[in-house]
């Protein structure tokens, strides 16, 4: 049975002040001179809290920025292109629960002949116990995990985020094009991925909720691991792909807690946690730095460089994760089979 870091939201958050206080050694590295002018960002879940930051910031940074998400159509958009004084900010709407939902997004980037640059898949949710998604998978699974995994296959086979690999779509001009992970340090010290259970549903509560969500960023930080070797053939980066633990962030991800357990959270988050303005820097750092330029399978927590749970660079681990995601999209998703990337 899969099992995560923490067995209490309490233990959790404790763990996250730890983290808050420790030296961001990167802090200093991310410049005001720092500029996308021209690029085209998509951050999913970038209609509140960290997304919503990531989002305003890569606008003011130039930046032409697709918020997808699935609520606050139109008005988290217009509030950041009042605030950035930006015209190329708009919303598109994506149910990350559902896999004709994320097909429908990536069609309408495809027939606009979008290109994304920066992509940053950021949207995650800690339901306080189990529920189930339109097609049947677990809803943390299904948007913290094989969202995720959809969007990436089909985006790359597709162009829509270039590259030679899958698609043989980038001219030697252009820059190197950069997905990021929202990851959490929460990962370290997760089990091993469970196969038997891995895209079943099954019952769960709050202690099972509470460790799925760093099980989850185990898998995923495994999955992007595995993709960035994919897009580095030969040792050439194709694409660059890099994970980032943003820290403890004050944002609503508690919002379905339990009454009482949501009063405490609350408390703990505005007391000690950061605010998402802050949270979103060491991911738009990945986003827009010319120092991590064609760098990939990066991983940083907050400000600092440092290595991910060992699981997670085992490259058979790695290979059979892909495999097993391919065989759930495939048994939920009649579409999969022609998006699938060839490895």
């Amino acid at each position: 049975m899969s099992h995560g870091r923490y067995k209490s939201p309490i233990t959790a958050t404790l763990s996250g002040i730890k983290d808050f206080f420790r030296k961001q050694q990167l802090e200093d590295r991310l410049r005001d001179s720092d500029r996308i002018d021209g690029k085209t960002c998509l951050v999913t879940g970038a209609n509140r809290g960290l997304g919503f930051a990531i989002a305003s910031e890569l606008a003011q940074r130039g930046g032409r920025v697709i918020m997808a998400c699935r609520s606050g159509i139109p008005e988290a958009g217009d509030i950041i292109k009042a605030a950035t004084r930006s015209n190329t900010v708009e919303m598109l709407p994506v149910d990350l629960s559902d896999c004709e939902s994320i097909h429908s997004l990536c069609r309408t980037l495809e027939r606009r002949g979008a290109v994304i640059d920066i992509l940053v898949l950021n949207a995650g949710i800690t339901p306080p116990k189990s529920r189930q998604s339109k097609q049947g998978q677990d809803l943390m699974f299904m948007v913290n995990y094989l969202a995720n995994f959809i969007l990436v296959n089909r985006l790359l086979k597709t162009g829509v985020v270039p590259n030679n690999t899958f698609a043989g779509t980038v001219k030697t001009e252009q820059k190197i094009a950069r997905i990021i992970f929202i990851s959490s340090d929460s990962h370290q010290n997760a089990s091993a991925i469970d196969y038997e259970e891995f895209g079943r549903y099954e019952p769960y509560g709050v202690t099972k909720a509470i460790n799925n969500y760093s099980y989850f960023k185990l898998v995923l930080s495994t999955m992007a691991t595995e993709l960035s070797r994919l897009l580095a053939p030969e040792g050439k980066v194709d694409v660059s792909v890099n994970a980032v633990c943003p820290g403890p962030v004050n944002t609503d991800i508690i919002r379905e807690a339990p009454l009482l357990l949501r009063v405490v959270l609350r408390f703990i988050f505005t007391l000690f946690f950061q605010p998402p303005v802050k949270a979103a820097r060491p991911v738009v750092y990945l986003c827009v730095s010319p120092e991590v330029s064609g760098m990939t399978n990066l991983y940083m927590a907050m400000f600092n460089r440092k290595n991910m749970d060992p699981k997670v660079y085992d490259v058979a681990e790695g290979k059979k994760l892909w495999n097993e995601s391919a065989r759930v999209w495939k048994k939920i998703d009649p579409e999969a089979e022609g998006f699938l990337l060839t490895v």
